[in-house]
């Protein structure tokens, strides 16, 4: 998912998050405010992961919250 998509979905998101990883606290919630980086970041802190394996396992959970719009949207009239 674009990081632009998750950091403006990240209302939606932030509760299927937080079930995904339940070791992120409500605090690590606000702090992440829809920054991709700043999840890797406490998915390494709570879980011990490496940056490669935090980001992967944000790559598999992200990608099934697809951006809805279709992919020619801006080139219709």
């Amino acid at each position: 998912m674009d990081s632009n998509v998750f950091k403006g979905k990240w209302k939606q998101l932030k509760g299927e998050a937080q079930k995904q990883w339940g070791k992120l606290t409500d605090d690590d919630m606000d702090v992440i405010n829809g920054e991709k980086d700043k999840l890797v970041g406490k998915l390494q802190e709570r879980y011990g992961h490496t940056k490669d394996a935090a980001e992967d396992e944000y790559h598999r959970w992200s990608s099934s919250y697809r951006d809805e719009a279709p992919a020619d949207a801006d080139r219709r009239i």
